[in-house]
């Protein structure tokens, strides 16, 4: 359909314009009247106008969790007239410990920014975003995907969500876009960031646990950090380190020598995904100089023969030429794990970013089995999560699987689910949601024409950029809701709705050592926006849907909505009784089943998986897993002879900017435009200088970038990070089978030098 076409479906609805507040109000109760409507439109604040919460006195202090990376820090939000004025760490709180990141220091600015969106916004009959009201706008929402499924089946609308909002939202709107509105595709952003550490778990110990506690950093005597930059991705992990007064030795894997591995005991520095081989590499060494614990291997795991067989083809000197670390390294590396006694084993993204990275975590969970690292304190296989609430959607966002971590596939979690609900089963699928991929390539092939995007920008996030673009071109109807207007991905968008962000709704986020913290509503959200919860209630009831959620009034309720669907479960957390006890007991780690108790003092208060030696497999033992590796999909080549990273630029930088570019303190300390990191040996061979314009090009687009010459890539490689709005029209759309999970991390580039004018 072409855009006059498209434009000319809803052109008119857009023609009613801007109207006052409350106008809206009035006109919404009277359109899409329902108990949900009700309920929200006749309490104070409604459209984010009213004051903060009764709980929060004008002028006092509040405590609430951070909403940018996944560390979860607690930080205090100094009120007056009952809105946040500044903010400063929480001493007390059990994961900072009174430190903050720049980011964090700055997490009130963003909410201020002059491109916030106020108003719904709808794109006219001559292709303009056009400032509605909200009966306008759900009017739109509901009319025009009712169409597309009523034409093309349930199937044709799908959405994207975000680990950047609260879990209560992320229930609800997988609540009510699967069992409401029949949509069977939705899947998140944290697809980009956990999805592989998910699945590595899920297969490793049956469930997606990661199993230590932030007090391990500082109770480890080898630290081994892999793909993982502390120093500037999460600084405040890297303070725990600080905190060790163990003297461990902090080993480094990354091809790059980041800040974290100059800082670092040893440094190894692989060719860039070639990190399977080495851990199978490690393996073979603990195995052949018998330096595993045989005993806890027995006991508690399965598979161990199928490994040995397996990683006996990876002898030191196949190692070598393949990695390129030499054998006395990789001697030398084994022998610091044999000689730790509280060995802990660290990933983030340089893992999970793979073609391959499911069985590269893998690898790395299998040292921790072999060498009975795991369940002690400063011990275990322990993934670092992106986002401050990728945690919460991989349990809760009911995408990928059904709510609390079960199986759309099986009947008997189905059943459960309708009844803790109460809801026909019938209204839950019986199918698996596509990952974000899928979705995407959905919409490439017109299986897919509605999609509906929150909180998240993949207009200049997904993998080869120029792709997408083009592929969200083709949907009949774009759906965008968000904070701001200005995002590369809101521009494009047939309706804006307004959203509400962090510190202008409450809810919670799970951190990456599973801690349930909590966030505030400290000030009011601009014009007409809404918290996503609100939002999705109001889309409920334009729907038609609104009484089979009749229980999901406030985000509280949904609360205890998630505790019954956790009991039992691994992430049990039907012992936390509700908000006030988050707060007061500086967030609370799953599982915490009903009847469980707290330590008094919140510095305490940390538990970790496994101290027992079970899992969550049916028969209790952790699986060691293994795979032959894969071939890099996009090799170097004549023409394209470099492999290109990409990864965090920086402290102060978020991901792609969107909130940390309205700080002008962020922004200052953060390089301005995008930059190349380029081995001496390869700015060499090619006349390139610091600060010269090189142009930067893969099979895809070309990026014209300012050079940096130094040692911390490798000859062969070079790294750009990911903040800038065109790095990933570079980036070779390759996933990993199991998680399919994007490989951001590995393309094969051509570097040219700019000829002066």
């Amino acid at each position: 359909m072409n855009l006059g076409a498209k434009l000319g479906k809803f052109g008119k609805l857009g023609k009613l314009g801007k109207v006052g507040l409350k106008e809206t109000a009035a006109a919404l109760l009277r359109a899409h009247d329902g108990p949900l409507t009700r309920d929200l439109l006749q309490k104070p604040g409604a459209f984010g106008l009213g004051r903060v919460p009764e709980r929060l006195l004008p002028d006092q202090t509040t405590t609430m969790v951070c909403g940018f990376c996944s560390t979860g820090c607690g930080l205090e939000i100094h009120l007056r007239q009952g809105e946040a004025i500044n903010l400063t760490p929480a001493r007390d709180y059990p994961v900072n410990l009174g430190m903050a990141c720049p980011k964090g220091w700055e997490a009130l600015t963003p909410l201020s920014a002059p491109d916030r969106a106020t108003n719904p916004l709808l794109r006219d009959a001559r292709g303009k975003l056009q400032p509605v009201a909200w009966p306008v706008a759900l009017g739109a929402f509901t009319t025009r995907f009712k169409e597309i499924q009523a034409k093309h089946g349930p199937a044709a609308v799908a959405w994207l969500g975000s680990g950047q909002i609260v879990t209560e939202e992320l229930a609800l709107l997988g609540a009510v876009g699967k069992f409401g509105m029949g949509i069977v595709h939705g899947d998140g952003n944290t697809r980009q960031c956990m999805a592989t550490a998910a699945v590595a778990y899920k297969q490793s110990f049956g469930f997606d646990a990661p199993p230590f506690t932030y007090q391990d950093f500082e109770e480890s005597d080898v630290i081994v950090l892999v793909g993982s930059n502390l120093c500037i991705a999460h600084p405040i992990m890297w303070e725990r380190i600080c905190r060790n007064r163990h003297n461990p030795a902090i080993v480094v894997v990354d091809p790059r020598k980041t800040e974290t591995a100059t800082a670092a005991t040893r440094h190894f520095a692989p060719r860039p995904k070639s990190d399977l081989t080495l851990f199978y590499g490690l393996a073979y060494l603990l195995i052949r100089n018998n330096w595993i614990d045989r005993g806890f291997i027995d006991a508690h795991t399965a598979g161990f023969d199928a490994l040995a067989a397996h990683v006996s083809a990876y002898p030191p000197e196949r190692v070598a030429v393949e990695t390129g670390v030499d054998e006395t390294a990789l001697q030398a590396f084994a022998e610091t794990i044999h000689r730790g006694q509280r060995v802990s084993f660290w990933w983030t993204m340089g893992v999970n970013q793979s073609h391959e990275g499911v069985r590269v975590a893998q690898a790395i969970i299998n040292l921790a089995l072999l060498t009975g690292n795991i369940g002690r304190p400063g011990t275990g296989a322990n993934s670092i999560t992106g986002q401050c609430n990728a945690m919460g959607s991989r349990l809760f966002s009911n995408t990928t699987n059904l709510l609390g971590g079960r199986e759309f596939t099986a009947a008997a979690d189905r059943r459960e689910v309708a009844d803790i609900l109460n809801i026909p089963e019938d209204r839950i699928p019986r199918q698996d949601s596509l990952a974000y991929d899928q979705i995407i390539e959905g919409v490439a092939a017109g299986r897919i024409r509605g999609l509906w995007i929150i909180g998240t920008n993949p207009a200049h996030s997904w993998i080869n950029q120029g792709h997408l673009l083009e592929v969200l071109g083709r949907l009949d109807f774009l759906v965008v809701q968000d904070m701001y207007t200005s995002t590369e991905t809101a521009e494009r968008a047939d309706l804006v709705l307004p959203a509400a962000g962090w510190g202008e709704k409450e809810g919670t986020f799970i951190n990456s050592e599973r801690r349930v913290g909590l966030a505030k509503k400290v000030a009011r959200a601009p014009g007409q926006a809404l918290a996503d919860f609100h939002i999705f209630r109001l889309v409920a009831d334009a729907w038609g849907c609104g009484d089979l959620f009749a229980e999901w009034k406030t985000p509280e309720a949904v609360f205890q909505i998630l505790k019954r669907l956790s009991k039992g479960r691994a992430c049990d957390i039907s012992g936390i009784a509700d908000y006030a006890m988050l707060d007061q007991a500086g967030g609370v780690q799953w599982p915490f089943a009903e009847g469980a108790s707290l330590p008094t003092e919140q510095r305490f208060s940390q538990r970790r998986l496994f101290e027992d030696g079970r899992f969550f497999t049916a028969d209790g033992r952790a699986r060691l897993l293994f795979e032959a590796n894969q071939a890099l999909p996009e090799p170097t080549s004549p023409e394209f002879p470099l492999t290109l990273m990409t990864g965090r630029g920086n402290s102060s930088q978020w991901h792609t900017g969107t909130r940390t570019d309205k700080s002008a303190v962020l922004r200052r300390l953060a390089p301005r435009g995008d930059y190349v990191e380029i081995s001496p040996a390869d700015a060499q061979a090619r006349g390139i200088a610091t600060n010269d314009m090189v142009s930067v090009a893969s099979r895809r687009a070309a990026l014209l970038v300012r050079a940096f010459v130094t040692h911390a890539v490798q000859p062969g490689a070079l790294f750009i990070p990911m903040h800038g709005p065109k790095v990933n029209k570079l980036t070779f759309a390759a996933f990993d089978p199991y998680s399919r999970q994007p490989a951001y991390k590995a393309c094969a580039v051509a570097l040219t030098r700019l000829q002066a004018p």
